[in-house]
Order: C-alpha cells, then sequence, then structure tokens
C-alpha cells in the first residue's frame, strides 16, 4: 500500500472499523484528516465516534464539515438528520432527511429517522408512507424481519415503526371505503374487505386452486376459473363484429414499424429477460402497439387506429386510474415462448381478440389447461393462474389484448376496487415504493 495515497489510507482505516478495531480506525481517520481534512469517510466515522463518547458538538462540527464539502452526499445528510433531531432542530432534521432520501432511495436508515421527524412534527400522515418504505426497503435487503436481523440500538424504533405502519395503513384504507359501506352496508363489501385484509397481513393469505398466486391483490369467494364461459361477456359479439377492421389497421401499424415496444419494458438485464422469455431462434420478441398502458390513453395511436379506438371506447373496459386497462396489439414472434408467470389480481381478467394466427404450434396455457387461438373469436382467462405462451411456428402471432373486470363482481365491489387499488397506488408513490 502507498501510505501517502489518502484513498489508500482511507480503505485501510475502513478495512480496520468493518473489523471492529474501532480505535485503531479512529487513529487512522484521524490521520488521514490531516492530508485529505474534506474526506467524508473519515469525517462521518469520527462524527459517529464523538456522539458515541456524548461529545454532540464535536460530532456536530465534523458533520456540518461534511455536509459543506460533500452537499448531496446521503450517508453525511443522514447522519446529520439524526444528529439534529437528538438536538431537537425538527425542521432542519427534516430538511436533510428528506435531501439524504431524494439522493438514496434505499437508504432505509434515513427513511425510518425521516418517519421519526415526521412525527415529532406531528406529521403522522407524512409519517406513515415514510416508515413503510424504509421497512420495505430494508427488508428487500435483508434487515429488520426479527430482532436478529435488526441492530440492538434501533429495534424500539423499528417495531415501533411496524406497530404504526399496520394501524396507519388499516385505517387508511377501511376509511376510503367507509361511504360505500355505509350506503351499500357491509356485506356488499365482504369480499373486497376480506381481500383487504390479507393484503395488509391482517389475515393469512387464503388462495383458491394451487396454481392461482397474484402478485399483488386477491379477493376471496370471487369465482375465477381459468377461462371464463362467454356467456358471462355479453360485449363479445360487438367486438368481434369489428375485428376485420381491428386486423387491418393492426396490419398497418405493423408495416410502418412504428409505435410498437417491448411489452414488458426495457430489460437491460440479460439474466431478467432469460427468466420471462425463451427463445431457440435467436433473440425472444414480445412487442406490444400501446392503446391504454397503466391506464394512461396513447391518444397518438388512438389517432392512427381509429375504428380500434371507438371499438376500444365500446368496450367496457377496467379502468382504474394510473393502473388499468392495458390494452395493445400483442405480437409474439416466431420461436418465442413467453415463460411461466402470474398476473396482479383475480380482479381483473385478461381478454384475447386474436388478429393473426399462423398454422404451427403455438398456444396459451392457464393453470395447466391449454387453449389455442382462433381469429376473430375472443375468449378471456385469469392471468393469476401460473400461465405462459408459445409460437413455435414460422409467422408473427397477434391478439388484441386488453383488461377487463371479473364479471362476477357486483358494481359497488367495482366502485371499491377502483378506489382502493388507485390509493394503494398512490401511498406506495409516497413511500417509493
Amino acid at each position: 500500500m502507498n501510505d501517502s495515497d489518502p484513498a489508500a489510507r482511507s480503505r485501510a482505516a475502513r478495512a480496520l472499523a468493518e473489523a471492529g478495531r474501532h480505535d485503531e480506525a479512529e487513529r487512522a481517520f484521524a490521520q488521514l484528516l490531516d492530508e485529505a481534512p474534506d474526506d467524508a469517510d473519515a469525517l462521518n466515522f469520527l462524527a459517529l465516534r464523538a456522539h458515541a463518547r456524548g461529545d454532540a458538538g464535536q460530532a456536530l462540527r465534523l458533520l456540518e464539515h461534511a455536509r459543506r464539502a460533500h452537499a448531496d452526499d446521503a450517508v453525511t445528510l443522514g447522519n446529520l438528520g439524526v444528529l439534529y433531531r437528538e438536538r431537537g432542530r425538527l425542521d432542519e432534521a427534516h430538511e436533510v432527511l428528506t435531501r439524504a432520501v431524494h439522493r438514496e432511495p434505499d437508504a432505509f436508515f434515513a427513511r425510518l429517522r425521516l418517519g421519526e421527524t415526521l412525527q415529532a412534527l406531528g406529521r403522522d400522515a407524512d409519517a406513515l408512507p415514510a416508515y413503510f418504505g424504509a421497512i420495505v426497503a430494508a427488508q428487500r435487503h435483508g434487515a429488520w424481519f426479527d430482532d436478529a436481523s435488526t441492530p440492538p440500538p434501533l429495534r424500539p424504533l423499528v417495531r415501533h415503526a411496524m406497530r404504526f405502519v399496520a394501524t396507519g395503513r388499516r385505517e387508511l384504507f377501511s376509511a376510503l371505503l367507509a361511504p360505500l359501506r355505509e350506503r351499500h352496508g357491509g356485506a356488499a363489501l365482504a369480499r373486497v374487505e376480506r381481500g383487504l385484509a390479507m393484503y395488509l397481513g391482517d389475515e393469512p393469505l387464503a388462495y383458491g386452486p394451487a396454481k392461482q398466486r397474484p402478485t399483488f391483490l386477491y379477493v376471496p369467494d370471487l369465482p375465477s376459473p381459468r377461462y371464463f364461459e362467454r356467456e358471462l361477456f355479453p360485449w363479445y359479439d360487438a367486438l368481434e363484429a369489428q375485428a376485420p377492421a381491428i386486423r387491418a389497421e393492426m396490419l398497418a401499424a405493423l408495416a410502418q414499424s412504428r409505435g410498437f415496444e417491448p411489452f414488458l419494458g426495457r430489460i437491460d438485464d440479460p439474466q431478467r429477460l432469460r427468466e420471462q422469455l425463451h427463445s431457440e431462434r435467436g433473440t425472444p420478441t414480445w412487442d406490444a402497439y400501446f392503446f391504454f398502458r397503466h391506464g394512461e390513453r396513447h391518444d397518438e395511436h388512438a389517432r392512427q387506429c381509429p375504428r380500434t379506438a371507438a371499438a376500444l371506447d365500446a368496450a367496457p373496459l377496467c379502468r382504474i386510474r394510473e393502473h388499468a386497462p392495458e390494452v395493445c396489439y400483442s405480437l409474439l414472434a416466431p420461436g418465442t415462448h413467453i415463460l411461466p408467470h402470474h398476473g396482479v389480481t383475480n380482479t381483473r381478467v385478461v381478454t384475447h381478440l386474436p388478429l393473426r394466427v399462423p398454422d404451427g404450434d403455438l398456444a396459451l396455457e392457464v393453470g395447466g389447461e391449454r387453449r389455442h387461438w382462433e381469429e376473430g373469436r375472443c375468449f378471456s382467462f385469469d392471468d393469476t393462474y401460473e400461465h405462459e405462451a408459445w409460437n413455435r411456428s414460422d409467422e408473427t402471432r397477434v391478439v388484441m389484448l386488453l383488461d377487463a373486470w371479473n364479471p362476477y363482481l357486483s358494481e359497488i365491489e367495482r366502485d371499491a376496487l377502483t378506489a382502493l387499488i388507485a390509493a394503494i397506488g398512490d401511498f406506495n408513490r409516497a413511500a417509493a415504493v
């Protein structure tokens, strides 16, 4: 090691600290500051040591020096926020902890302390998503599952945060349903209420058949066959009557080679892509020409395909702000296999209107039950069952894919779910989840 190299000396000091040789690390970092007075690691470590000795003034001087030298360093901002909080400087603590979280969204310690500070400021509504985001981020990194995975000094605050989150989320979402409950009675919302209780962890998950595993929200006692009977969707006939016009607009869009994008979004990680798509003929391709994505209408595509847009406007799509529907021309290239996976909720069903079905080995399998597409003939399925699709033909398969409500839901339940799912999305966004 080159003893005159500050970076090497910093690494050596960090190694001493990580080995638990704190006195030696403190001496090493103190020596490093003589040569590199703005070193962030040294300033933070020495501040923590001063704080542990009860010298809050020295800790504060070191951390404020570090902040002047490194204004956006998340570790410095987090440590400084804790010190400000302890000294009752709540507004300053809120400012720096907010900046720390903005700078490093996965900084779960800073998120936890931000929640604590917001509570101290009397802002419980804002503390709730801060605590929730802290817990989710920590557990994503393998921490805070139990006492063994939580540092002893943090255990009381983590336990408090978990209790606060459990109570707060329950009250928040239950209050959202209160007007419908008062107007229509508790029985009308019983299935939705149980689904919410399972989502919140207040009731054990009690899924239906073995292959049904929604990744988000499960409403119990809601009939969810793998494939639904055609008679449950009286609007099929009108949509199928427009199939020739929809097919013509799809072919025109395909010929332009514009507007199509990967259905799964841009995936830069090759391993993640291999977990979702497979092909023995090169790069697997599952593309989409979206009319709605996460509930947002693609107006340009609607203008390019007016007959399709009009048919969709007439269909009873599942509409939830920022969530549904998903509607697109769905293209599966030759040789592509969409690997087994599960959908998000049994409250909505996926409908296919097949537009281009080549000859060959291509099919959809839902919960172990296989079905083949017939051009111009709709069917709907519950994608919370494990399902997969493949196209082993030599041509591209195209279906119109769209979201509709589970037909066994009542109108009141649909209203409740529309409000509830949008509110969960708003809360999770505030929590950076």
